[in-house]
């Protein structure tokens, strides 16, 4: 019986605080008026911090980025020219300098590649068969297995970086 008293008690009390259709009306226009001016600068003020901390946020993030990639490119270089020292010395000074500069250009294409979040492996081992073709009487067995043994290294050295 006492529980029912404070219900009955609640009851009375909340419907008191019922609002009359004709205030309800009013009330709800005054709030809509002052809801957009506060979500206005609530949403300006949120864009200013964002803006403010994502820009040195993106500049250490590219400072990171540029530096990963660098030791990368250097890894994938690594890769590239083990074991081709001796055939390398071999080339004559201008097929040498022709050799180096597409190896660069591989070299800068794969870690491009790498960068992606899809990894083309076939197009990692076209481009590095495509390399290995300037090796003057390469043998077409020794190339496919060359640059397949490259590709799967290079993608170690993905993982890693």
């Amino acid at each position: 019986m006492a529980g029912q008293l404070n219900i009955e008690k609640k009851l009375v009390e909340n419907s008191a605080k019922i609002i009359n259709p004709i205030e309800k009306d009013n009330v709800n226009s005054n709030l809509e008026a002052e809801r957009p001016a506060a979500k206005l600068t609530s949403e300006s003020k949120a864009s200013e911090i964002a803006s403010i901390s994502a820009k040195p946020a993106a500049q250490n993030n590219s400072l990171t980025n540029s530096t990963d990639e660098k030791k990368r490119a250097e890894a994938i270089d690594a890769v590239l020219e083990e074991g081709l020292n001796e055939i390398f010395l071999k080339m004559d000074a201008s097929r040498q300098k022709e050799f180096k500069k597409k190896g660069e250009e591989t070299v800068a294409q794969i870690n491009k590649l790498l960068s992606e979040t899809k990894i083309k492996v076939n197009k990692i081992i076209d481009l590095i068969r495509q390399w290995l073709k300037f090796i003057p009487g390469i043998n077409k067995f020794f190339l496919e297995q060359e640059a397949k043994i490259k590709a799967d290294k290079i993608i170690k050295v993905k993982n890693k970086y």
